[in-house]
């Protein structure tokens, strides 16, 4: 049986094994339209389409056990998004439970983004929506991303990587906040495994280095537990387990560790029937090996905010190599490996009213509520990143009371997840007893006290923004200043959007420009221009991510407004070569306006090509230029392009836009802008950027009489200390 390419007939014997009864006939009627729909579809691999979509099933009956609903869902999954079959159909033949199953897993259609990142974001969006009335949507979705995963080898490299990204970013904290660690793992080390080859490569052969030797240790770990716990503990069960590769990865090279300083490589499960059993098989395990300090934690008394339990302690036998051991009920156990699926591998149907499936699904109603105040769509695929993260910390407040909160959480977090009133009025805090600066990271088993005042007007500082961990205080500040501020928020919005604009060189009339903020303001999703300063102000528009729109609708502002200029001294006739007018020859046309083309920025050199445009002459491309068709003679209108040439001697100047990568540090604009001086180089703009990875992007727009010449330029640019490469844009 290929677990990557299952068929029918796999599906079938996996649905008679498993305890659980299954309408077989709808199934089956299921199977039959999805067969029908892809029949002659191939994926990647060269196999039927059909094969994704049951081996998409067969994820869902036999590691999760999930109900027909379910199965139902994942065979039609993609016949919605990748055939004629509309959703009405889906409903009529099979009902209303599951259409909207199919349509929660369904990418969104027919929407134009701006970007990947906003389309991702928007999905997930959408899936979270879905997944909140019914969280069967995203275990579907995760089985469907983990089948896609295992035969992502035939997908391109840049393909390969993205998918592997988003894994780490979304799907994988999902898995981790739903509690099904058997898909999360596997999600997490394919990722790993395109994301960093090298590293994956050198754990997997450490990892195979000691199967053997690991093997034998585990077992006689075992052997020796059970011996013990056996006489005081009835059914005690046993099982030995290796750390992931996304775990060991974590440590080895993002922590800095070796290999032999990660205590929890080897693990050993002991699963009983009791919480008493538990804490009882804990006293034995320490009373027969050595424990390490301060790596106990019982997530019995304090579970994880997935749910998950057990005590975690790490110890050192005779051989002197630590190991952990986890201590857990059976009901604990279902849980720590399926999360919220448990409750169809181990419990019969799905009852909305399950009060314990309602508080699983009270972190996404939160979630999509963090982002009502929020304009920016891909803020929700960051609040993932954080506040899903596996890495936690447990606080205290002054009565014992514990808090969960992301790792790297401040004060500030605290008292917003206590309460958005304690939070608004927080003016200073106390950790263990110590007043600390509000922006300081928490650590596990901290008492923290939140310092308030009693004058109702205080309210939080825009500051905070910068320092919160959860999207729980972002949105709670945001929705503050949203409230209680709005014009302070204009004030603040309209100065910064001024500030960018300065900055990006972004200039128009004053009618011309208030009809352009009407245009930004509608695509943030903002009624007036008033609304987007007051959003801009409050945080809920991000200007990081809103400038690259902006500028990109400036420049196709700019390019039609120079379409229309007729500059005189652009006309070039056979004769005016001789005058050096422009520089440029038009075969067969005399006496015609030019203009060069803003898109490419052809220079002497480049081999170029015009093109005649209705009233403003001929536009000069490159040949290589992107709005250039590979075969003119397919062209929509192949005659309007003419054949151009440089003049032998052309003494104009030309603009070209120079992209500079290089080490971030003290000095470098001054010493690229010295050097382009030093050559009596015209500067007309310059922008830098500082980049996470702690380079730099700059990029200059100069005067340039030619392709040589630019040559030399970009090639004493690159003698600048630090510069990694320059590249004409």
């Amino acid at each position: 049986m290929d677990r990557n390419n299952m068929t029918y007939v796999d599906l079938m014997e996996i649905l008679r094994e498993s305890e659980r009864s299954y309408d077989l006939n709808l199934i089956e009627k299921a199977y039959l339209l999805a067969e029908s729909a892809h029949a002659g579809v191939p994926r990647r691999s060269g196999v039927p389409y059909i094969t994704h979509p049951v081996s998409v099933a067969c994820i869902l009956v036999g590691l999760l056990g999930m109900d027909t609903e379910s199965i139902v869902a994942a065979l039609l999954h993609d016949v919605v998004e990748d055939t004629d079959i509309t959703l009405d159909e889906i409903q009529k033949m099979f009902g209303s439970e599951i259409a909207l199953l199919i349509d929660g897993v369904t990418k969104l259609g027919k929407i134009p983004f701006s970007s990947r990142e906003e389309e991702q974001a928007e999905n997930v969006r959408k899936m979270l929506i879905a997944m909140a009335d019914d969280i069967r949507v995203i275990i579907i979705k995760l089985a469907d991303r983990l089948h896609n995963m295992r035969t992502i080898e035939f997908m391109p490299d840049r393909k390969r990587r993205d998918k592997a990204r988003e894994n780490m970013e979304v799907y994988a904290p999902i898995a981790h906040r739903l509690g099904i660690r058997t898909i999360k793992e596997e999600l997490e080390d394919i990722s790993i495994k395109y994301l960093d080859p090298v590293a994956y490569a050198e754990i997997e052969e450490s990892l195979n280095l000691r199967t053997g030797e690991r093997e034998s240790f585990i077992n006689s770990i075992k052997e020796r537990i059970r011996e013990r716990t056996v006489q005081t503990i009835p059914n005690v069960y046993l099982e030995g387990r290796v750390k992931s590769i996304n775990g060991i990865y974590r440590k080895v090279y993002i922590q800095g560790r070796s290999f032999d300083e990660i205590y929890d490589i080897y693990a050993v499960r002991v699963i009983v029937d009791t919480d008493t059993d538990c804490y009882n098989a804990l006293g034995i395990i320490h009373d027969m090996f050595t424990p390490i300090p301060s790596r106990f934690k019982d997530y019995i008394s304090t579970p994880k905010q997935n749910g998950y339990q057990s005590l975690h302690t790490t110890v050192l036998g005779k051989e002197g190599i630590p190991f952990e051991v986890q201590i857990r009920s059976w009901e604990m156990h279902h849980t720590a490996e399926y999360g919220i699926a448990a409750h169809w591998k181990y419990k019969i149907g799905y009852n909305r009213k399950d009060t314990s499936l309602e508080k699983n699904l009270r972190w996404v109603r939160q979630l999509l509520e963090n982002q009502q105040d929020s304009e920016d769509a891909v803020d929700i695929v960051r609040t993932i990143k954080t506040d899903l993260s596996p890495d936690e910390v447990f606080v205290c407040t002054p009565k014992g009371d514990a808090i969960t909160l992301p790792q790297g959480s401040t004060p500030v977090d605290f008292a917003y997840a206590i309460h958005s009133a304690v939070g608004n009025r927080m003016v200073g805090a106390k950790v263990s007893g110590k007043i600390v600066p509000i922006d300081t990271i928490l650590k596990t088993g901290e008492i923290v006290e939140i310092i308030t005042t009693r004058n109702p007007e205080h309210g939080p500082s825009r500051d905070w923004l910068k320092i919160v961990r959860t999207s729980s205080a972002r949105s709670k500040i945001r929705a503050w200043y949203k409230k209680e501020r709005r014009e302070e928020n204009i004030v603040e919005g309209r100065s910064e959007l001024e500030r960018e604009f300065k900055r990006a060189g972004i200039a128009l009339p004053e009618k011309k420009m208030l009809e352009f903020l009407q245009m930004i303001a509608k695509r943030a999703h903002c009624n007036t221009v008033e609304d987007l300063y007051a959003a801009i102000g409050y945080g809920g528009v991000s200007l990081f991510n809103l400038m690259p729109k902006i500028k990109e609708e400036f420049a196709k502002i700019r390019e039609a407004e120079e379409e229309k200029e007729v500059n005189t001294e652009e006309v070039l006739t056979e004769e005016s070569e001789k005058k050096d007018q422009g520089g440029i020859i038009i075969d067969g046309i005399d006496n015609c306006l030019i203009k060069f083309s803003r898109c490419c920025n052809p220079l002497p050199g480049d081999d170029v090509i015009g093109f005649i445009t209705r009233g403003y002459g001929v536009s000069i491309h490159k040949k290589s230029c992107t709005n250039v068709p590979q075969e003119l003679s397919a062209a929509a209108e192949p005659e309007r392009w003419v054949k151009v040439r440089w003049a032998a001697k052309v003494d104009e100047d030309f603009k070209s836009t120079l992209q500079i990568s290089a080490a971030d540090r003290r000095g470098l604009l001054a010493d690229i802008t010295q050097q382009l001086a030093n050559m009596h180089i015209s500067i007309h703009t310059l922008n830098s950027r500082e980049e996470k990875s702690g380079t730099a992007t700059i990029l200059t727009t100069i005067t340039i009489r030619g392709l040589e010449h630019l040559d030399m330029v970009m090639a004493r640019l690159k003698t600048i200390a630090g510069v990694a490469s320059v590249v004409r844009i």
